[in-house]
């Protein structure tokens, strides 16, 4: 109260409240009496308004209606006036009624005082929030303070009539600094058409948003859907294209994990927009549990996935986060990151390979990690075609050497970042990650929960086709396509990480988890799309080329073979399969990784003689399906 009396904007708003007041009061004996103010009236005025200007503020400060600052007035604020207004209407009712019994007084016009004063102070603080924006709009462009001219504004259409989208309205109509004017929503939803969100009106469906655009002179288009699905974009976005206007999208749910929604988050839209889907709801209770407190070791942590996967981590807690890389770039980015960017400093850095041994065994004495997270690994596949003996010691002896050493060491949980090229494998670097799948299953049961996370390919990671197609775009074409029948599963890297945490905390060991990748995306449509987002026409400004399947490829992805069974699991984008039982053809469990070791150790030796043909061979003895293509068996 003291620091009230100090201000003198205070006295300003308490004087003219004061005044409006006693004109409310006035004004409701006019309205009463037919605006006949006999003398009979007139001294009843008098005689009530000195109690009635001492009640009325007096609630008012009760209230706390001095406090606010009006520039940023709101519904609450509104609310509590309604509250304070209707309170002192009753207290002088009471008062009233305790002295006089009404007798003489009509009680009709302190129902009419009580809608003024509500109305009448209310328009005053409304009006000092707009005089307060307007001066400060026409401030920052530098024009003279005019209350009836305000700046012009660019007009701005949003499509969604949603929570996204009121926010969005919401905060252009609160930021005096942004130079913004929403002259509709467009929302296919036909109960919202007609309708309006804080009195801007719903104009109509996205099929008619050219037409709109037109209409009203639209300069710019938000897209404020961050629920769409990856078909909805697309048809959202060719609508944008055919109006030749700006536009800009708020990101996906997946994106806005902090529930944070403004203006800034504005951007223009990108191509895994395309792909949206629910937002991922993890049992943060459960991810927790195995690694909150716990030493948590990332492998191939300077990598897309591997990075991501520590962004999650540090989320829960861990006590110490170990990454390991063999890339020393990679590896420096993340540091930095975490320890600028995230604030996390329990973290420690190996430079080191996974197929190092001795280093490994090291790292597992010094560290004692709990939890690991195997996601190194070579996966291009032409390179990998070229030098399958790579494959062979980086993602086959690397992930052998660490699930041996997390039983020795008595890790809690391993978990394998496998792929969809493991399935049918018709290269060497899905080959070798189907072996890497066997490896997991073999040991398990040790003491260690050990299993193996299967998913398509992830867009902006490294090794994707979209850095390859911005490229050549921005070269002016060609986009090169090896096949016009080629698809492919996708999906974002928050989305992958998130799921394999979520996988980890369900496994019990032995299971290999698939991750619900949605609908098989051609990647020539992937180029079109991307071609378009860059504003140009496909086939007209930019050519696509096909360049035919190159070795090792397929034209189609799978995530299960014919012969593996899927179950489903307690969260819907994760399902697990079902195990046949037969270890592959060997009578049990400890039969299978004798035979399975000893094939291993023979391809160990071809390998470091490197021998593309006898690599092959030997993987195909361990993993039969693997459909081995002709190609050249020398360097």
């Amino acid at each position: 109260m003291l620091i009230q009396l100090k201000r003198l904007n205070f006295y300003l708003i308490f004087v003219i409240d004061i005044l409006l007041f006693a004109a409310s009061f006035f004004l409701a004996h006019l309205i009463r009496f037919e605006f006949v103010f006999s003398e009979s009236i007139a001294a009843q005025n008098f005689s009530l308004l000195p109690f009635v200007l001492c009640i009325k503020p007096s609630v008012y400060f009760f209230f706390d209606l001095y406090k606010g600052m009006f520039r940023y007035l709101g519904i609450a604020d509104l609310w509590n006036l309604l509250k304070a207004s209707l309170a002192a209407t009753l207290m002088i009712l009471f008062g009233i009624f305790i002295f006089s019994r009404f007798e003489g007084f009509s009680r009709a016009v302190l129902i009419i005082d009580w809608c003024l004063t509500f109305l009448l102070t209310g328009g005053l603080r409304i009006l000092i929030r707009y005089m307060y924006h307007t001066y400060l709009r026409q401030k920052n462009s530098g024009e003279k303070f005019n209350l009836f001219k305000p700046k012009k504004q660019i007009p701005v259409l949003l499509i969604g009539a949603g929570n996204a989208g009121e926010k969005i309205l919401r905060e252009m109509l609160d930021n005096p600094g942004l130079n913004y004017h929403v002259v509709g929503f467009v929302d296919d939803n036909p109960n919202k058409r007609g309708r309006a969100i804080h009195g801007i009106p719903v104009l109509g469906r996205v099929s008619e948003l050219e037409a709109i655009a037109a209409k009203y002179e639209v300069e710019e288009i938000i897209i404020a859907v961050p629920s769409a699905t990856g078909v909805q974009m697309r048809t959202i976005l060719d609508a944008c294209k055919s109006c030749n206007i700006n536009f800009k999208t708020m990101p996906g749910y997946v994106e806005l994990i902090d529930g944070k929604v403004s203006v800034k988050t504005l951007r223009d839209v990108r191509y895994k927009d395309l792909l949206r889907r629910q937002p991922v709801e993890l049992d943060s209770e459960r991810i927790s549990e195995y690694l909150r407190e716990k030493n948590v070791m990332v492998t191939g942590a300077g990598g897309s996935i591997g990075g991501e996967l520590c962004r999650q981590i540090i989320k829960f807690q861990p006590r110490k986060l170990i990454l390991l890389d063999s890339s020393e770039s990679g590896l420096y980015r993340l540091q930095m990151e975490l320890k600028h960017r995230a604030g996390y400093q329990r973290y420690c850095t190996v430079l080191g390979y996974v197929e190092d041994e001795e280093l490994i065994d090291k790292v597992m004495r010094r560290y004692e990690p709990d939890v690991i997270f195997h996601a190194a690994a070579y996966k291009h596949v032409p390179m990998l075609e070229r030098n399958p003996w790579q494959a062979v010691l980086n993602n086959i002896r690397g992930n052998h050497i660490l699930v041996k050493k997390s039983i020795e060491y008595k890790v809690g949980h391993f978990v394998l970042v496998s792929t969809d090229k493991a399935v049918r494998p018709t290269n060497i670097m899905g080959a070798s990650k189907r072996v890497c799948e066997l490896i997991v299953q073999s040991y398990y049961g040790n003491g260690t929960r050990m299993m193996a996370v299967r998913f398509g390919n992830v867009v902006g990671s490294a090794g994707s086709v979209i850095p390859l197609f911005r490229e050549q775009i921005e070269m002016g074409g060609p986009v090169t396509v090896t096949h016009p029948e080629v698809t492919r599963y996708f999906m974002t890297i928050p989305e992958a990480s998130q799921l394999i945490l979520q996988a980890g905390a369900q496994g019990e060991g032995g299971e290999t988890f698939i991750l619900e990748m949605g609908t098989a995306i051609k990647i020539v449509d992937m180029a079109r799309d991307l071609i378009r987002l860059s504003g140009k026409e496909p086939d007209r400004d930019i050519e696509i080329r096909f360049t035919g399947l190159r070795q090792g490829e397929k034209l189609y992805e799978e995530l299960i073979t014919a012969d593996e069974g899927v179950v489903s699991t307690s969260h819907e984008k994760i399902m697990v399969l079902r195990s046949n039982g037969n270890w592959n053809g060997a009578g049990n469990q400890q039969a299978f990784r004798m035979r399975l070791n000893q094939q291993l150790d023979e391809l160990y030796k071809v390998s470091a003689c490197h021998d593309v043909c006898g690599i092959r061979e030997k993987i195909k003895e361990i993993v039969p399906e693997y459909n081995v293509q002709e190609s050249n068996c020398v360097l």
